[in-house]
């Protein structure tokens, strides 16, 4: 017996929201990495970090920063794909992609929060805001599909 997962009404909403949300988090990391943060405001949050030499130390590490949040702007562009594709390791990607996402607000240097703020208002906050927060809502809302559902992208499984 072969089987096939058909989506549901369920499906539609899911992707609607993820698609949407991809699209955002792909903008508002690609923001947040070249926009807000550059060599000279790492060197600042260096310097108030107490490094002895954030001058040499600030390049390196925003080569590093800009690396994984191009991965991210990557990942969550993938989140558009399930306009197209509704399997298994897309779902995983865009779980993982989004989970450790969520992670940014702990994982970032608290420093580096306090500085886009004192530089460019709330403004500055709002790529990271929407980013990791979304991420945090949208991989409770694929879990919660998954655990409910029990297929990728809440599918039914018709057996043929």
């Amino acid at each position: 017996m072969k089987s096939t997962l058909t989506p549901t009404p369920t499906t539609r909403r899911l992707v609607t929201f993820t698609v949407a949300c991809s699209l955002a988090f792909t903008v508002g990391t690609a923001l947040h990495n070249f926009a807000v943060i550059d060599t000279t405001f790492i060197e600042e949050m260096m310097r108030r970090a107490g490094e002895t030499d954030p001058a040499a130390a600030a390049p390196a590490f925003t080569t590093g920063f800009r690396i994984v949040g191009t991965a991210y702007v990557l990942g969550n562009a993938l989140g558009m794909l399930a306009l197209w594709k509704r399997n298994w390791w897309l779902l995983w990607t865009v779980l993982a992609v989004n989970v450790s996402q969520s992670l940014g607000w702990f994982m970032i240097p608290s420093g580096m929060w306090s500085l886009a703020r004192e530089e460019y208002g709330v403004a500055g906050l709002i790529p990271s805001v929407v980013t990791d927060g979304g991420a945090a809502v949208l991989a409770l809302v694929l879990i919660v599909a998954l655990v409910r559902h029990r297929t990728p992208w809440a599918q039914i499984r018709e057996d043929h």
